[in-house]
């Protein structure tokens, strides 16, 4: 479910199917026991508003949890532009020709955090390479900052040291914001309601709202409110996706 979740277009599709579906299913048991009674008719209606509202409220909570996530994303990707602009700074305390190697460093750091967040999904050999050269690289700066400590022990070499652990740990926790996704059990709670809400949507229609695209109402609405959450809450996935403006910013600063 993990990379179903991740294709928010194929998922509209496979939802808008499922939902349809379950609409039919829904209006194909009413003829098999005929319309429902007026005594009937008041339980059902309650039944089916309480799917329903369980149905908006689970989507409305998702949505909020993934809106969430997108913008700590984009916090940390700023974070990350900070740290790494304050440590470029903080290289001139180092001497002459480390300061040059932990520039030089950092602009190339800067770039492959860049790539690293524009590359999509389908580009799974791009980001093996990206995250095999980040990792080379973070150890290389760190080595540097580690010098610079060394040749200065003083609070001069501990303001770079702590620059470079900042720009390590910003990577981190831009991964591990990454990582940190709408729960697939909350996904199968959903998809579950929806095709029950679909269901009852059949069951309880009649006269012309049983035919045409009136019934496709739900389902519809249903099947792209959950491809947005997916898109949103997806980081290499679909459309909307964080954009490194602050890592971008940075580069151009630097001149490159």
């Amino acid at each position: 479910m993990a990379s179903f979740v991740d294709h928010p277009a194929v998922m509209f599709v496979v939802l808008f199917a499922l939902f349809v579906a379950s609409v039919a299913l829904g209006a194909y048991w009413l003829r098999r026991r005929s319309n429902l009674q007026d005594a009937d008719r008041e339980d059902f209606n309650t039944v089916q508003t309480a799917t329903l509202t369980l149905l908006a409220l689970l989507v409305g909570f998702s949505l909020s949890m993934a809106v969430g996530r997108y913008d700590q994303r984009k916090n940390l990707e700023e974070n990350e532009a900070n740290a790494i602009g304050t440590e470029y700074a903080r290289a001139d305390l180092a001497e002459p020709a480390t300061a040059a190697k932990i520039k030089d460093g950092l602009v190339r750091y800067t770039k492959l955090r860049i790539a690293d967040y524009l590359t999509r999904d389908e580009d799974l050999p791009d980001l093996d390479r990206i995250n095999h050269d980040t990792g080379t690289l973070q150890s290389e700066l760190w080595r540097l900052a580690t010098e610079v400590a060394k040749d200065k022990p003083t609070p001069i070499g501990a303001l770079v040291v702590a620059g470079m652990n900042d720009v390590l740990n910003s990577q981190d926790y831009s991964e591990a914001a990454r990582i940190n996704r709408i729960p697939l059990g909350a996904w199968f709670l959903m998809f579950v309601i929806a095709m029950l809400g679909c269901f009852v949507q059949g069951y309880g229609s009649k006269g012309s709202l049983r035919r045409g695209l009136l019934v496709t109402i739900l389902p519809v609405t249903v099947a792209l409110s959950l491809a947005l959450i997916a898109d949103i809450d997806s980081p290499r996935g679909g459309i909307i996706h964080v954009q490194p403006q602050n890592l971008t910013r940075l580069v151009h600063s630097f001149g490159q």
